[in-house]
């Protein structure tokens, strides 16, 4: 049994339609099911079963024999929360629970991290583990992120084969209920759609023009390859960026979305928001050498074959993978 938390989220979803591809049928499902718009993730998908994520814990304890793999990729992932707490139950406590099960039962874990762990970037955007103890995210969620990794490295009992994965900006099929959370990509396209232009925040920092604000964008497909990899991989324990290597502006991001509609380009810049702006990050890319160190040599969607394949293939028409 491989099992697979978050499962009727965004990247969850797509690692069990991946698992699916590769012949993987015998998949344990586990979240909060009560979003219909979530459980549209699940359709077609096959598994042998589904946990809700409050049980989850003392399932485990009564079903380890039989477990293969734990994928924990279910997090809540609002940046615009600021109720420590909830973080604190969903994100930094719940995971160490899984942790401990899996020290305790001899089990491999793959779990999210983000690049939201790297506040403004101030450090850089290297994976090294000796400076995961001076990042400064920037809100709740990200502290939470990164107090689980510190805690995770600190202990002297830890599974066999753990990975703690730092997602960058991924996009990607499946996140059509995630609202105001929704990837960049997302947004631009039903903005283009129902107005037949885009807004971007304009920049305030005199290094980078109007819309030349850079993100490592990271196409889904390309994170649900790396999880299977590390599915077989199974050694070099640690914690990674994921990323697609490459930094692009946000002009990139929506030029492309347009010309994947057929569109000509119609932009218009507006201020980023005060309570916002002084933690704007005007540039991210994922170092990703240390993932390919260990052997992952698959190379990664570029932000025009991402956005065609998104827009074509998955948005026009509202399709799921």
């Amino acid at each position: 049994m491989i099992i697979v938390t978050g499962a009727a989220g965004f990247i969850g979803s797509c690692l069990v339609s991946k698992l699916n591809q590769e012949g993987f049928k015998d998949i344990v499902i586990v979240d909060d099911f009560s979003n219909p718009e979530k459980m549209k993730n699940l359709e077609g998908k096959i598994f042998s079963q589904k946990i809700h994520r409050d049980d989850f814990v003392e399932w485990l304890k009564q079903n380890h024999r039989f477990t293969q793999f734990v994928f924990h990729i279910g997090a809540r992932t609002d940046t615009t929360e600021f109720d420590k707490n909830i973080f604190d139950k969903l994100n930094l406590n719940y995971t160490k629970d899984i942790w401990n099960l899996c020290v305790k039962f001899g089990l491999p874990l793959v779990y999210a991290s983000s690049a939201a762990t790297y506040g403004l970037g101030e450090l850089g955007y290297d994976d090294n583990e000796a400076l995961i103890d001076q990042l400064k995210p920037l809100n709740p969620y990200g502290d939470s992120k990164n107090d689980f990794d510190k805690w995770a490295l600190k202990q002297e009992r830890k599974p066999y084969f753990f990975v703690g994965l730092k997602f960058f900006n991924v996009y990607g099929p499946n996140e059509y209920h995630k609202g105001r959370m929704a990837s960049v990509f997302f947004h631009a396209y039903n903005q283009i759609q129902e107005k037949g232009s885009m807004k971007l925040f304009r920049s305030h920092n005199p290094n980078y023009k109007d819309g030349e604000q850079l993100r490592d964008f990271v196409y889904v497909k390309d994170v649900v390859e790396v999880c299977y990899f590390l599915l077989h991989h199974r050694k070099d324990s640690g914690i990674y960026n994921l990323g697609s290597g490459t930094a692009r502006t946000f002009l990139d991001l929506v030029k492309n979305t347009f010309a994947a509609l057929g569109k000509p380009p119609q932009i218009e810049f507006v201020d980023t928001p005060i309570d916002i702006r002084d933690k704007y990050q005007y540039f991210t890319e994922a170092n990703m050498n240390k993932l390919k160190s260990i052997g992952y040599s698959k190379s990664f969607y570029t932000l025009e074959e991402g956005v065609k394949d998104y827009v074509q293939n998955y948005l026009t028409g509202k399709k799921y993978l």
